[in-house]
């Protein structure tokens, strides 16, 4: 039987887990991978705690669309319904209330790079209330920070003085003099051009050691770091998080919100 001395920390621990789960806790790890194609898109993330979502764009006409294969490009599904208009309002059509906390929108862009900025570029003036601005070297946070990945318009963002964006840089080719303070905020790669683990045994040494390089140089620049492509499951996610990893990246936006909550709670607690 546990004594009274230890039972109460028990106690305490398992309080600690039943109220993570009874409310929205921001998940600061937690980035949502490809995020509409879930049932709820947005919606699901945030309501699980999600700090990070990912859409992927392509520029039909004037609109920005969000698909991931050309196929499947429906003109109803853009940018604006799917996400900013919800953001904006804190609510969709149906009544449900969206959570208010901050977030990270990295837009995929799958179309022209540039041809695709300039409207997105429209459109975040449009709701510029709630997104996170650069003007003349000072950055002003607010509800929704947006960064671009996939086709970067890298040079025009480097060159403008006022914008509503900012870049994912590729965390492979990263270099400690790479990246220009205040343009770019994340780093990115596919887990497969730095590790072959799978998460069986350990994470062989020279893996690990060449991760933590690219990780060293990314937090040096101010960035932080992410792997998609990865392995889903528990092994590799606190693998990745041990070495410094920012953000894991899943479609199994539970799986990893049950890991990441048992994770905090299994870390000291103050006191006891």
């Amino acid at each position: 039987m546990l004594s009274l001395k230890r039972a109460i920390p028990l106690c305490l621990l398992l309080c600690v887990f039943y109220q993570l789960n009874a409310q929205v806790v921001t998940l600061d790890n937690a980035f949502s991978h490809n995020d509409y194609w879930r049932k709820n898109p947005l919606y699901d993330a945030l309501s699980n705690g999600y700090t990070y979502v990912e859409a992927d764009v392509y520029l039909r006409g004037e609109n920005l669309v969000v698909a991931h294969l050309l196929p499947c490009l429906r003109k109803k599904q853009t940018l604006e319904r799917l996400y900013l208009e919800p953001l904006l309002t804190g609510s969709y059509k149906d009544g449900k209330e969206l959570p208010d906390h901050p977030i990270t929108l990295l837009i995929d862009i799958k179309s022209n790079a540039e041809r695709t900025y300039r409207v997105l570029e429209v459109l975040l003036e449009k709701y510029k209330s709630i997104i996170t601005s650069y003007e003349d070297g000072v950055v002003t946070k607010r509800k929704v920070t947006v960064v671009i990945s996939g086709h970067r318009p890298y040079n025009t963002l480097l060159a403008q003085t006022s914008r509503r964006a900012f870049i994912d840089e590729d965390l492979k080719k990263l270099t400690r003099d790479s990246v220009i303070a205040q343009t770019t905020v994340t780093a990115s790669c596919k887990y497969k051009r730095l590790l072959s683990w799978s998460g069986k045994g350990d994470l062989p040494a020279g893996q690990r050691a060449r991760l933590c390089r690219f990780i060293q140089i990314a937090h040096r620049n101010d960035e932080k770091v992410r792997l998609y492509a990865a392995p889903e499951n528990a092994k590799v996610w606190e693998a990745l998080l041990t070495c410094g990893v920012d953000l894991i990246n899943t479609n199994k936006i539970v799986k990893l919100k049950e890991f990441l909550l048992s994770r905090e709670m299994q870390q000291p607690v103050s006191g006891l």
